[in-house]
């Protein structure tokens, strides 16, 4: 970002032989970095659809503070990625560092959400009004929104890097709870990036600007029953034209919030019956409120016991589904095009908040090898358990360097040019959460099997993860091919 204001102030937009091209995550903006000069050259510009200023600043109170020259360019149709305000205009807390955001994280999860957790969870798990929203969910967010800590996913909002945000996910990885509390959950935070860099003004004042408030929920749509959804040429579902409508059928599961009291919105993902068309342009993205006629939530989907209320993961029926022709995302056949730049940055979210899982998992077995005696000494002494906690540590500290290498790739060359490193992080991080989850349960002997712990819920997430994020096959499939290439180029030279 510290490149950007000399950038343009040399006002050039030509760029330098064997430069690298970012596109800027607000979608207006092409850049190009020079190795030769370490700055940002802009090599084309589309202006904004929304005044940024508008957006930021009633999302997230930290904005307000932006500056006269930042709201300017913002009315005058777009936001100026050049300008060195980028990381501060619109700030979830204006002039903070990225070191103080994570101790402020921290500290609002460790002092306000963990003391809780037990009360939200047992409502969650066996209360009578368990499919609503808990009040201290609520309470919570209004205060983390007041504090500024909200939105932090988002670039354009917070200002961080994806490197700089790694570890404030971490953070909110140590809860259950707090990646909503920040409103950085997913599947929400994929939702609006897609919203953010592909939806037309009317979509953005309909669908984004509540879900960035807080104020709705969202559920993506994609997977099938039916067919191996690893691949996803194989979707079933359908998105036909009809006169100024759209007409959508198929099955779709595991489709996260898709029980909600909040969730209004569902971006569906279907097949264009057009055998003319390339094999990866024949996939529409539509946006779809929950309350159309023919959409219906079928079942509400168990993960190893635990189906995450009053969100759910579901199984849902789209049963000629008839939206407008505006609801389309971008436009027909961009559905693969979309979903690849949604799991862009967030890709690797999971794979920071299961570090934050871990970490805490070795913390509680620490704290409970220190505190119990087995054979005549504390288990802290048992070769055994030393042996346990060694291992996980080292997995932690691996994982963790592995995933800010890959965070710092995506921000300097972009996800596409990142995917082997995203694949890498992606194949790692889960397994490592379950192996390290798993011995932290061990070591607190049944008590790491019920819910008086959060390591039973960890433990279901990152097993869950290594399917959810994408099955390890393919993540390592990716991987091999990758190297093979760069391998057959180094042989080359």
């Amino acid at each position: 970002r510290d490149a950007m204001a000399p950038a343009a102030a040399s006002a050039t937009a030509t760029t330098m032989a064997g430069g690298r091209t970012l596109l800027g995550r607000t979608g207006v903006t092409a850049l190009r970095w020079s190795r030769a000069s370490k700055g940002l050259h802009l090599v084309s510009r589309r202006p904004s659809t929304q005044s940024f200023s508008a957006l930021a600043t009633s999302c997230c109170p930290g904005a307000a503070s932006t500056t006269a020259a930042t709201k300017a360019s913002a009315e005058g149709g777009g936001f100026d990625l050049h300008s060195s305000q980028l990381s501060t205009a619109a700030a979830a807390s204006p002039g903070a560092s990225p070191s103080e955001l994570r101790e402020r994280v921290r500290d609002f999860v460790t002092s306000r959400i963990i003391p809780l957790e037990a009360t939200v969870l047992a409502k969650s798990y066996d209360g009578p009004d368990r499919w609503s929203v808990p009040p201290e969910m609520d309470a919570l967010k209004a205060e983390a929104k007041a504090q500024g800590l909200w939105n932090l996913f988002l670039p354009e909002v917070s200002g961080l890097t994806n490197r700089e945000y790694a570890p404030l996910a971490e953070e909110m990885g140590r809860s259950l709870l707090a990646p909503e509390v920040f409103n950085c959950n997913a599947p929400d935070t994929g939702n609006m990036e897609v919203l953010h860099m592909f939806g037309t003004a009317a979509q953005k004042e309909q669908w984004l600007t509540p879900l960035l408030e807080g104020r709705i929920r969202s559920a993506f749509a994609m997977t099938e029953p039916d067919v191996a959804s690893s691949d996803a040429t194989n979707m079933q579902a359908t998105v036909v034209e009809d006169g100024d409508d759209l007409v959508l059928n198929g099955r779709k599961w595991w489709t996260s919030n898709a029980a909600h009291p909040r969730c209004e919105l569902f971006i569906f993902m279907g097949q264009v019956p057009d055998e003319s068309l390339p094999r990866h342009a024949r996939h529409s993205i539509v946006l779809v409120p929950k309350s159309a006629p023919g959409l219906n939530v079928v079942r509400r989907l168990r993960a190893l016991g635990f189906d995450d209320a009053p969100h759910g993961h579901c199984e849902v029926e789209f049963d000629n589904v008839r939206v407008p022709k505006s609801n389309i995302v971008l436009g027909k056949g961009r559905g693969f095009e979309i979903a690849q730049a949604r799991l862009g940055p967030g890709r690797i979210h999971h794979c920071m908040r299961l570090i934050g899982m871990a970490e805490r998992s070795l913390e509680l077995a620490c704290a409970r090898a220190t505190s119990r005696v087995a054979f005549g000494k504390p288990l802290a002494e048992q070769g055994v358990v030393q042996q346990q906690i060694a291992v996980s540590r080292t997995e932690i500290d691996q994982a963790r360097l592995l995933t800010l290498h890959t965070a710092s790739a995506i921000d300097e060359v972009g996800a596409k040019r990142a995917r082997k490193e995203i694949a890498m992080i992606k194949a790692v991080a889960p397994k490592m959460a379950q192996a390290v989850v798993d011995r932290c349960q061990q070591i607190h002997g049944g008590m790491g099997l019920c819910t008086d712990t959060p390591m039973a819920h960890f433990f279901m997430w990152a097993r869950a993860l290594r399917l959810a994020d994408g099955p390890d096959e393919v993540h390592l499939a990716s991987i091999a091919k990758a190297e093979l290439k760069e391998q057959a180029a180094k042989t080359l030279k």
